[in-house]
């Protein structure tokens, strides 16, 4: 985490367009997660690539502000944090259309439903409306997964240019996470051309062993991918055959809803 950490800032100048202090105080937000959630000064100095003094003095600044308590030898965030994340939420009056639209979509396909945008190799999910757990993961809004491997993100790489979408894939780290996982940039560079052709994606078990997913694309008025929905469920419940046959038309007709709402012209 240390590395990336430190390629994020490194060869950038403080100037009048760039605050490195900001940028610092932003990596030590970042090295906070679900595997790191409580960090002793050195842990968070190691983990966001910053030294001992200027992660002591970020981290007094945040606990200052609100957004960092301590017991005097760990530091973990607070919930202000998430204030953060929810002026973008409440910035994009996309979510705000797409739930009713989502909320259908559960009661018609009785599976859980989640919206996701791009960010960098990972998709983050900005909204989702469940119905029952079933994935290993913890996921909620702000959880990152990798792009490559999950069918939100196909779809929103299927929405870039080729360019932009092979640079994605080859700054991706594509371990396998299943057995059924693409991982070489033939097989993802078919499957995600297949998507662009038929507007939506398939994925089956390869984030996860036995779980399925479906997504299709969002658009804007411009014509451009601008978030994803899926529906999720069970492989020893629900087949991708039937996933495909009985949820694929209920989908499609969340995002073409969704996508008018924000201009886009009728399909």
């Amino acid at each position: 985490m240390a590395n990336a950490a430190s390629n994020r800032i490194s060869g950038l100048e403080p100037s009048d367009g760039y605050v490195q202090s900001f940028a610092r105080g932003l990596e030590v937000i970042r090295s906070f997660s679900a595997l790191a959630p409580s960090q002793t000064l050195s842990e968070v100095a190691e983990n966001s690539g910053l030294s001992r003094s200027g992660a002591r003095r970020i981290l007094l600044t945040l606990q200052a502000l609100g957004y960092v308590l301590s017991d005097g030898k760990r530091f973990t965030l607070t919930a202000r944090i998430l204030d953060l994340g929810f002026a973008y939420l409440s910035s994009m009056p996309i979510w705000n259309l797409a739930e009713p639209s989502m909320e259908a979509l559960v009661e018609t396909v009785r599976e859980s439903c989640s919206a996701a945008v791009l960010d960098g190799t990972d998709i983050v999910y900005v909204l989702r409306v469940p119905t029952h757990k079933i994935m290993s993961i913890n996921l909620g809004v702000g959880s990152r997964l990798p792009a490559f491997c999950t069918s939100l993100g196909r779809v929103l790489l299927a929405g870039l240019s080729e360019s932009e979408m092979l640079d994605c894939l080859r700054q991706s780290d594509r371990t396998a996470r299943t057995a059924h996982t693409l991982t070489t940039l033939k097989d993802l560079t078919a499957s995600i051309s297949q998507v662009r052709k038929q507007g939506w994606c398939l994925v089956n078990q390869e984030l996860e062993e036995g779980l399925i997913t479906m997504a299709a694309p969002v658009i804007n008025r411009a014509g451009k991918t601008v978030a994803a929905l899926n529906i999720s469920g069970q492989a020893n419940r629900t087949s991708a055959r039937v996933m495909q046959d009985r949820m694929l038309e209920p989908l499609l007709l969340a995002t073409r809803k969704v996508s008018q709402l924000l201009g886009a012209p009728p399909s």
